[in-house]
């Protein structure tokens, strides 16, 4: 029977820096929603716009989507 030696590796959690953050808002009274846009005030003037139309749409909630990866690191 063969012997197996083990070793452990740290990752680090980093967010991707060459894939872009989306910035999105969402109306909760009906679902609709700003589209996606790397420029997290968008989603404001959007919901501003959204909430004049339809004033009694009160609660919004903002979405970020952003890209992660595990870096490798030093062997243990």
């Amino acid at each position: 029977m063969a012997r197996a030696t083990y070793r452990f590796r740290e990752h680090t959690l980093t967010p991707e820096r060459d894939k872009p953050t989306l910035y999105t808002v969402e109306c909760q009274a009906c679902g609709q929603a700003s589209v996606d846009s790397t420029d997290p005030t968008d989603g404001t003037r959007w919901a501003a716009d959204h909430f004049k139309a339809n004033p009694g749409h009160f609660t919004y909630q903002e979405h970020i989507e952003r890209s992660y990866r595990f870096e490798p690191g030093a062997w243990q």
